[in-house]
C-alpha cells in the first residue's frame, strides 16, 4: 500500500448561496361604517389609529396635541381641516383597495406578501371576511390581522412516503424548510422502505431536534394493498401508498398533512394546518388545483387522461381529515373507483393522483380547494405563473418534474435559490427549542445533559472531554448503494475517513480497489452538496455502486477522527474489513489477494490481524509499482520509503521490513509500543476510542486494544 504525502492538491469548489430573507410589508384594510368604530391600518412598520365620532375625525395619535394641552393654539383649526382632507384621501384609498380585493376574489386568491408573518389574509373560495374581522381587537389594539387558528403548542402531523436513497436526501431538504419556519411541535409519520428507514432513523436520532417526533411505517408491508394497480409513474409502487393512509396511520389520528418529498416550504406549516378549520360539511380532502393541462386532455394527440373535475387536483400537498374519511369508508370508495376505471384505462399515469381525481369526479363535495400558493407546481407544461403575481406570495414550491431544478419558469432562479438555501443550510442551527412548548422527555438527551453537567469547566482538558459527548448528525448512504454478498464468505471492505480536502483521492482508490468500500466524510451541509455534485459528475464514482458514503456533519472545533472510523466500520456488509487511510492507494489486485489470505490464515476462527506493509513517496506524480520486485527497486533508488521512516520510525518498525523484503509467505509480527500498522480484521473487532480527536495516537491506541484482546 502506497501513501502519497507531498504535493497534495486541495479540492476547491465555489458555491453561491442566496439567502431567502424577504422584506415584510403588510397592509390590512377593513371596511365598514366609520361611525363609532375603529379603523386599524398597518402601513409598513407604522400604525395609524383614528376614530370617527359623529362623522368628525378625532386624532388618537400620540404625536398630535389634545385640545387641553398647553400646545393647543388657534392653528389647530387648520390642522383639523388638514386632517379631514387626509381622512378623505384614506377613505378613497380604502374604497379602491376593497374594490381590488373584490376583483381578486373573483379571479383567484388574494396575494399577501411576506412569508414570515403570523397573520392571514382572505383566500379565494375559502376566506371568511367575518372571521377575519373578528381577529381585530377593539380599542387601541396594535394587532394587524387574525391570529392563526392553531394553538401555540399544538402538534402538527405530517405524513411522507419515502423509499430509496435519493428520496431520503429529498426528505432532508423538505424537513429543513419545515423546521426553519415552524413554531409548533411536529410529528412526522414516515411510510418508508427498509433503506429509507435505516437512513432517516439514524439521521433523526443524531439530529436531536427538540419537539419533533418520528414514527415509521413499513412501506414494504403495504405493497400488497396497491400492487394490483398497474402504474406507469416514475415513483413506482410507492407513489400509490397515499391511498392507504387511513388504514396505515394510527386510528386515533384525526388529521394529517400529506407531502411529496420534492416539496419546499417558504412559510410556517402551521398556516396550512390552520386551513383544516375552514373545512365544512363533507369536505375531507384539501387539495390545490392542477396547474397543467394534463387532465384537460389537450397536451398532445390521442392524450387520454383519467377522469377529473375540470383541471383536476394535484396530490403533492393534501390535507386529510382521517376520522371522517374512515367513517365514509374511504378504502372501499377508492378501490371501487380504481377497479372501474382500470377496465378502460388499464394503468395509472400519475399514480395516486389519477385515483384521487377519479373519486373526486364522482364526489365533488369531498374537496376543499386550497389556494394555489399552497402547491406551486413546477412540472412540465405547468401554468404555475398564473397562480401568483409576485414570488413573495408563495408558500409551498413543488418540484414535481423529473427535471427538478431544470424546469422552465420565468422565476426559476428564485425557486432554485430558495431550494439551495435549505439544501445547504446548516441543520445544526435547527436544533433550537420551541419557546414555551415543553418537549417530550428524551432519555438520550437527558443522559447527555447529565454527562455534560458532570464535567469540570475549569479542567484544562474540558473542551477535549466534552467532544466525546457531541452528537454529530449523520446521514448514512448519501448515494445509491448496492452490494451482493460473496458466496464464499471471504469478502473484505476497505474502510476509511476523509474531509473535503481529500476528495480528489476517491477516484484513484476506486480504480485500485474493486471491492466494497465504506467511507465516512466529515462535511458541512454545503460541502455535502459540493461532494454530491462532484460524485455525480464523475464517471468513475457513478459506475461504482458498492461504495457507501456516510456523511457526518461538522460540529465543534475538533476533527472526530475515531468517530468517523467507527461510523464507516459499523456500516459494512462483509465479514472482514481493511482499516486504511484515505491517502493510501492499495496495490493493484490487493482485494483478491486479501480474500485468499483470510481463508489461508483462518481469520474466521482465530483472533488475528493481517498487516499490510505501508510505503510512502515524496512525489505526487509517480508511476505506481506493478510488482514487489518493482517496489523493491524503487526503495533502493530512494523514490519510495517505508511509511514514516523519516519522522516516526517506531510506528511501523515492528512490521520488520528487512524480513518482508525476502519473505514469500506470511510471517508473525509481535506487538510493540507505538505500533500503528494498517490491518485486515474481522467485522466484530473493537471500535476505535472516540475520545481521540484531531491527529495523533488514535491508531496506536486501537492496535494496543486489538493486542490486548488477543492476549485475554
Amino acid at each position: 500500500m502506497l501513501g502519497i504525502c507531498r504535493g497534495r492538491r486541495k479540492f476547491l469548489a465555489a458555491s453561491l448561496t442566496v439567502l431567502f430573507v424577504p422584506a415584510v410589508t403588510w397592509i390590512y384594510l377593513f371596511a365598514g361604517s366609520f361611525e363609532g368604530k375603529v379603523t386599524v391600518m398597518c402601513w409598513g412598520k407604522g400604525l395609524a389609529l383614528e376614530r370617527m365620532l359623529d362623522g368628525k375625525p378625532v386624532s388618537l395619535s400620540p404625536l398630535e396635541s389634545q385640545p387641553h394641552s398647553p400646545r393647543y393654539t388657534a392653528s389647530s383649526q387648520r390642522d383639523r381641516e388638514s386632517l379631514e382632507v387626509r381622512m378623505r384621501e384614506v377613505e378613497e384609498e380604502n374604497r379602491m383597495l376593497r374594490k381590488q380585493l373584490s376583483l381578486a376574489q373573483g379571479r383567484g386568491p388574494s396575494h399577501h406578501r411576506g412569508n414570515h408573518s403570523k397573520t392571514y389574509s382572505m383566500e379565494e373560495g375559502t376566506g371568511d371576511s367575518e372571521s377575519l374581522r373578528a381577529g381585530i381587537v377593539a380599542g387601541n389594539s396594535s394587532e394587524c390581522g387574525q391570529q392563526p387558528a392553531v394553538e401555540k403548542c399544538e402538534t402538527i402531523h405530517v405524513a411522507i412516503v419515502c423509499a430509496g436513497y435519493n428520496a431520503s436526501r429529498d426528505v432532508v431538504t423538505l424537513v429543513k424548510s419545515v423546521l426553519f419556519h415552524r413554531r409548533n411541535p411536529l410529528h412526522f409519520h414516515l411510510i418508508a422502505d427498509a433503506i429509507a428507514k435505516q437512513i432517516l432513523a439514524t439521521l433523526f436520532q443524531t439530529w436531536m431536534v427538540p419537539a419533533v417526533r418520528i414514527d415509521f411505517y413499513d412501506a414494504d408491508e403495504l405493497k400488497s394493498e396497491v400492487s394490483w394497480i398497474p402504474n406507469k409513474h416514475y415513483s413506482g409502487i410507492y407513489g400509490l401508498m397515499k391511498l392507504v393512509l387511513t388504514k396505515t396511520l394510527p386510528s386515533n389520528l384525526e388529521r394529517v398533512i400529506v407531502l411529496d418529498t420534492d416539496i419546499t416550504f417558504a412559510t410556517d406549516i402551521a398556516e396550512l394546518w390552520a386551513v383544516f378549520h375552514k373545512f365544512k360539511g363533507q369536505q375531507v380532502l384539501g387539495l390545490v388545483e392542477n396547474q397543467s393541462d394534463w387532465y384537460l386532455g389537450n397536451l398532445w394527440k390521442n392524450h387520454r387522461p383519467w377522469p377529473a373535475l375540470g383541471r383536476g387536483y394535484n396530490t403533492g400537498v393534501i390535507l386529510l381529515l382521517l376520522d371522517k374519511l374512515r367513517k365514509m369508508k374511504w378504502e372501499q370508495m377508492w378501490r371501487l373507483t380504481a377497479e372501474r376505471e382500470l377496465m378502460s384505462m388499464l394503468s395509472t399515469s400519475l399514480a395516486d393522483q389519477d385515483i384521487f381525481n377519479a373519486v373526486i369526479k364522482q364526489n365533488p363535495f369531498l374537496v376543499y380547494q386550497l389556494p394555489c400558493f399552497w402547491n406551486v407546481q413546477l412540472s412540465d407544461h405547468t401554468r404555475s405563473e398564473q397562480c401568483y403575481r409576485d414570488v413573495s406570495d408563495l408558500k409551498v414550491i413543488h418540484w414535481n418534474s423529473p427535471k427538478k431544478l431544470r424546469v422552465k419558469n420565468k422565476h426559476v432562479e428564485f425557486f432554485r435559490n430558495l431550494y439551495l438555501t435549505f439544501l445547504e443550510y446548516d441543520g445544526n442551527l435547527l436544533r433550537r427549542e420551541l419557546f414555551g412548548c415543553p418537549s417530550e422527555a428524551d432519555v438520550n438527551s437527558e443522559n447527555l445533559q447529565k454527562q455534560l453537567s458532570e464535567l469540570d469547566e475549569d479542567d484544562l482538558c474540558y473542551e477535549f472531554r466534552r467532544e466525546r459527548f457531541t452528537v454529530h448528525r449523520t446521514h448514512l448512504y448519501f448515494l445509491h448503494y448496492e452490494y451482493e454478498p460473496a458466496l464464499d464468505n471471504t469478502d473484505v471492505t476497505l474502510v476509511a475517513q476523509l474531509s473535503m480536502d481529500r476528495l480528489q483521492m476517491l477516484e484513484a482508490i476506486c480504480k485500485h480497489w474493486e471491492g466494497p468500500i465504506s467511507l465516512a466524510l466529515y462535511l458541512s451541509d454545503a460541502e455535502a452538496q459540493q461532494f454530491l455534485r462532484y460524485a455525480q459528475g464523475s464517471e468513475v464514482l457513478m459506475s461504482r455502486h458498492n461504495v457507501g458514503y456516510h456523511i457526518v456533519y461538522k460540529e465543534g472545533q475538533f476533527y472526530p477522527v475515531n468517530l468517523l472510523r467507527n461510523v464507516a466500520m459499523k456500516h459494512i456488509s462483509t465479514p472482514y474489513m481493511f482499516l486504511s487511510d484515505i491517502d493510501f492507494l492499495p496495490m493493484y489486485g490487493l482485494y483478491e489477494y486479501l480474500r485468499k489470505s483470510v481463508t489461508q490464515l483462518d481469520l474466521a476462527n482465530t483472533k488475528k490481524a493481517l498487516i499490510i506493509p505501508a510505503f510512502e513517496t515524496l512525489r505526487y506524480r509517480l508511476s505506481f509499482p506493478k510488482s514487489k520486485a518493482e517496489l523493491l527497486s524503487m526503495l533502493d533508488m530512494g523514490t519510495l520509503f517505508t511509511f514514516r521512516y523519516h519522522v516516526w520510525t517506531k510506528g511501523h518498525a515492528p512490521t520488520n521490513f528487512a524480513k518482508w523484503r525476502t519473505a514469500t509467505t506470511p510471517y508473525r509480527v509481535e506487538w510493540e509500543a507505538d505500533f500503528e500498522p494498517y490491518v485486515v480484521v474481522r467485522k466484530d473487532c473493537p471500535e476505535y476510542d472516540r475520545r481521540f480527536v484531531g491527529f495523533g495516537w488514535n491508531k496506536v491506541a486501537h492496535i494496543m486494544e486489538l493486542d490486548a484482546q488477543v492476549r485475554r
